[in-house]
């Protein structure tokens, strides 16, 4: 499985802006292949192994700055939204309808992500449901990073209230990956 290199430097810059002081040891617990990466050019349009390059030093995000909390992979994740939708995107995604929003992360998931397949499965007023029916290598960090970023984007779209489920995981066994959003 594979991510691309604008989501991986996403990873980078979270650290770097919001945790400065132990960027250094971050680096340190990482497996020589994550440090490469990240201590290398990352290339915005590259492919990169998504183990090496997210889900470790992701996990490594968990340990170091949440006390092991998963909550640090969601966190992550509100970042890359952040950090991708600036400049002329949040011109876009400040006029877009969350229901728009929603079907345009199904695509934009799957310029991220390699081999998968996301799909907006129901989208009305205050609601959508995200699914992952395609990601060959099911990923827990990787599902939260992507429920965060579901979370914030919606948020920047302007919606109140935000909240996003995971209520079915290819992770545990389930046949698709369900991301329930509400917003007022």
């Amino acid at each position: 499985m594979e991510i691309r290199g604008v989501a991986v430097q996403s990873i980078q810059a979270y650290v770097e802006s919001m945790n400065p002081e132990k960027y250094n040891e971050w680096l340190d617990s990482l497996s020589e292949k994550s440090r490469d990466i990240m201590t290398g050019r990352i290339v915005d349009g590259a492919w990169y192994n998504m183990h090496d390059a997210a889900t470790e030093p992701t996990k490594k995000i968990c340990d170091l700055f949440f006390n092991s909390s998963d909550r640090g992979a969601w966190e992550a994740g509100n970042f890359s939204a952040e950090h991708g939708l600036k400049g002329v995107y949040s011109f876009f995604v400040k006029i877009m309808s969350p229901e728009f929003l929603i079907n345009r992360a199904a695509s934009i998931m799957t310029t991220y992500y390699r081999p998968c397949e996301i799909k907006a499965a129901e989208t009305g007023k205050g609601k959508a449901y995200l699914h992952i029916v395609k990601f060959d290598e099911p990923n827990h960090m990787i599902e939260l990073r992507i429920g965060g970023w579901v979370e914030r984007a919606l948020e920047l779209c302007g919606c109140n209230n935000t909240k996003v489920e995971i209520t079915k995981s290819l992770v545990n066994g389930d046949d698709l990956t369900e991301f329930k959003a509400t917003w007022d």
